[in-house]
């Protein structure tokens, strides 16, 4: 009976380890790089550029007319007058009606899409392989003949104004806005919405001169991803955009970021919650140790392990969904923590976020922690980018900020180089909560003696 026990409890015991053993994850493969498919790049006369990117076996085809314009370009009596123009941009063109170019484009598989970014505006649709010929003039017809049409101005400002009044109710929308001003007080990026007073004052004159300073060849490159006839696409572009005035340049303001250091409590009595914006100037994408700050915001703030939301979330419980963000603007940055947090524990919330940059600057994290991190980012971005809309934008953000391809093929292999030193370096020399402004939404009477003394150097009213 005992012999028969002994074996018994060996075969449980050898059955529990091989269970343990098939729980344990799979270990990760190499990492692989990003790979830039083979792209055929075509030069007009007039400087319009045409990049064709044959790519997968689906049969359809992405195109984005991307203008080297945006709110960038606006000075401060014209916040939001690129987004009018593109609105009105969808009103038609000169030869044709907004129903009848979406019922061309609905027969071609597709619709046209029409947005505006701070460093960029686009035209795109996503068509049937074959029709993407079609679609390009189609698309040609609607940036190159805008109809601009007088009698739908006041209906659009309209729709902007309730737009933004929506928006402006928002708590997140409230801090952003100062916090934005505070960071970039004498240029476009500090100036993320408009008053009903300056969009009342804007007319298709304004909009017309808007359009003629920034729209134009030399700003314009035409993207197609996917399956379609190259020959055809190459002729169609050239037949579409020939004879297209070539315009100004590109230009962008690089801006003069300030490290305020400044509190400021935007009032909303009774709120069960503050929201908070928290951060500072840093480098763009340009910059030499940009990839390495990325990796940084990661395992501080930027992702659903980072340190400050297992912090604030997990352990604590202040908050739902807290967040860092590593923002790329044109030779510049920003980082910021930004999170809606119970009235109650905004003060140690703010500490928490404090101590957690804080304990990051005076220790590197483990090999461990840096490995999960970088294999969860890298493999989330070479994913993102294995789609034709993926591989344009990419693109885009080498064409915006001045960046050779290398900066897309070589950060796989540039974000697994980077060490816990370098982490902690970074964190050292950027993340500085000294130089850190803070804007919070919240009751002030519940709040403003919740801040702590470390961090409340200067309190805007």
């Amino acid at each position: 009976m005992k012999n028969i026990t002994i074996y018994l409890l060996a075969f449980f015991f050898s059955a529990s380890l091989v269970a343990q053993e098939k729980e344990q994850p799979p270990k990760s493969g190499e990492p692989k790089n990003f790979t830039l498919p083979a792209k055929e790049v075509v030069k007009l006369d007039n400087g319009l550029t045409l990049v064709m990117v044959p790519y997968g076996s689906i049969p359809k085809a992405t195109i984005r007319f991307s203008i080297k314009t945006g709110n960038i370009d606006e000075n401060e009596n014209q916040v939001w007058l690129s987004d009018l123009l593109a609105d009105l941009l969808e009103e038609g063109s000169l030869t044709k009606t907004s129903k009848e170019i979406a019922n061309e484009m609905a027969a071609m598989g597709g619709n046209i899409n029409i947005g505006v970014g701070v460093h960029s505006s686009s035209i795109s649709s996503s068509v049937l392989y074959e029709f993407a010929p079609d679609a390009i003039l189609l698309m040609a017809d609607v940036i190159k003949n805008p109809k601009f049409p007088t009698n739908e101005l006041e209906r659009l400002k309209s729709d902007m104004k309730r737009d933004l009044a929506v928006r402006l109710s928002r708590p997140n929308a409230q801090a952003s806005r100062d916090f934005y001003a505070e960071i970039y007080p004498d240029h476009p990026y500090g100036r993320i919405y408009p008053t009903d007073e300056l969009i009342n004052s804007y007319s298709v004159e304004d909009i017309k001169q808007f359009y003629n300073e920034h729209f134009g060849a030399l700003r314009t490159t035409i993207y197609v991803a996917g399956n379609f006839d190259g020959k055809m696409v190459k002729e169609t572009v050239k037949k579409a955009f020939s004879d297209w005035r070539s315009g100004n340049p590109s230009e962008y303001n690089i801006a003069k970021p300030v490290a305020s250091n400044e509190v400021k409590i935007i009032d909303r009595p009774g709120a069960p919650q503050s929201t908070i914006y928290y951060g500072l100037p840093v480098i763009g994408p340009s910059h030499e140790d940009y990839v390495a700050l990325d990796v940084t915001n990661s395992i501080l703030g930027g992702s659903f392990t980072s340190r400050i939301t297992t912090n604030i979330r997990e352990d604590k419980g202040y908050t739902y969904s807290p967040y860092s963000s590593l923002e790329s603007n044109y030779k510049s940055g920003l980082w910021y923590e930004s999170a809606d947090v119970t009235t109650e524990h905004t003060g140690a919330s703010l500490m928490e976020i404090k101590k957690e940059i804080e304990k990051l600057q005076n220790e590197p994290p483990s090999k461990e922690e840096m490995d999960g991190i970088i294999n969860y980012e890298s493999g989330i971005y070479v994913l993102q980018n294995s789609t034709p809309e993926g591989i344009i934008g990419q693109m885009i953000f080498l064409d915006t900020h001045d960046l050779d391809e290398s900066f897309l093929t070589n950060k796989v292999k540039n974000m697994h180089a980077v060490t816990p030193e370098k982490v902690q370096e970074m964190t050292k020399k950027y993340i500085k909560p000294e130089n850190m402004t803070l804007i919070v939404v919240g009751d002030r009477e519940k709040i403003e003696n919740q801040i702590p003394k470390t961090i409340k150097k200067t309190l805007k009213q």
